[in-house]
């Protein structure tokens, strides 16, 4: 291993044919053989990709702050490249919310770029998160290799949020990569009179899904991500006692129709959560399912 080993924890191959091996990373394009990876292999899961501009303005750097927590308190893994701007405050975010965030690097995991991030990525370890690359310990991070990194992070996310992109911007790289694997882009819009943002209001105008305010985002990752803070331990499933899943049982709903029937049954404060939870926990006992017009029904029985 390098001597530019720095960060505590736990060293790992993954090889391409093992089991502890990513599954979405199996189905990229061009995928890695390996993976090297410091902390827990058990973070690489689905997710949501938050990424932005490295000169980000304020504004960027705080909805980067507002997305990746409000998606770390709803238990998603929040994805990003550990660059200086929106990725870092996206990994910040979400350690802050107590939540696990993975980091994808140009370079070897023992060569931390950018080097004041180093502390940062010690605490992506610590908290249970991961620092992975393609490329080998002692690897030095090269121009090229941040690009081809972006398909990793597109790779594994379930949808990709951009929260800042001026034009040109190596932002679009991972947005390309995302619309090529079918992933679900979402953009948050900036002024038409920011440089730093005229990529992101660009995507918008070919069709990027908008991001205005927490209630799109929240709608946004349960419609990409579909499960949300899974339930702790001892936690009934939701069944014959919950009147949203009795009401997906009962006959498909689309989202607007169980946010309406969540309202109602639970008020306006606490709607989303609710419904959020109860559909995850329902779809993870395999009760209930998404259907190919979007609306939520009943699993059917096979044989």
């Amino acid at each position: 291993m390098s001597e530019n080993h720095v960060l505590q924890g736990a060293y790992h191959v993954l090889e391409r044919t093992s089991e502890a091996f990513p599954e979405p990373l199996r189905n990229i394009a061009n995928p890695p053989e390996k993976l090297y990876v410091v902390g827990y292999p058990e973070a690489l899961v689905p997710g949501l990709a938050v990424i932005g501009a490295r000169k980000a303005t304020p504004y960027g750097r705080s909805c980067a702050r507002r997305f990746a927590r409000i998606a770390a308190e709803k238990g998603v893994v929040v994805i990003s490249g550990g660059a200086r701007g929106c990725d870092s405050e996206a990994h910040r975010a979400a350690l802050d919310a107590q939540g696990r965030t993975v980091v994808f690097l140009g370079g070897g995991c023992d060569c931390i770029y950018p080097a004041e991030h180093e502390r940062l990525f010690q605490r992506v370890v610590d908290n249970g998160g991961a620092v992975a690359s393609e490329h080998p310990w002692g690897f030095a991070p090269l121009p090229y290799t941040f690009r081809a990194r972006n398909r990793l992070i597109a790779g594994l996310a379930d949808a990709v949020l951009i929260v800042e992109a001026g034009l040109p911007s190596g932002t679009f790289s991972t947005a390309d990569e995302a619309l090529e694997a079918g992933k679900e882009v979402l953009v948050v819009p900036g002024a038409i009179t920011s440089e730093s943002s005229r990529g992101s209001n660009r995507l918008l105008f070919q069709g990027a899904t908008p991001i205005v305010d927490d209630d799109s985002f929240e709608d946004a990752v349960l419609r990409a991500c579909g499960m949300l803070k899974r339930p702790s331990a001892g936690f009934a499933m939701p069944h014959s006692d919950n009147p949203i899943v009795c009401a997906v049982l009962a006959a498909p709903m689309d989202n607007d129709s169980l946010l309406e029937l969540a309202i109602a049954e639970y008020g306006a404060a606490s709607a989303r959560t609710k419904l959020m939870e109860s559909l995850a926990e329902a779809e993870a006992s395999h009760i209930i399912a998404r259907q190919p017009d979007g609306k939520w029904g009943p699993v059917m029985p096979t044989g």
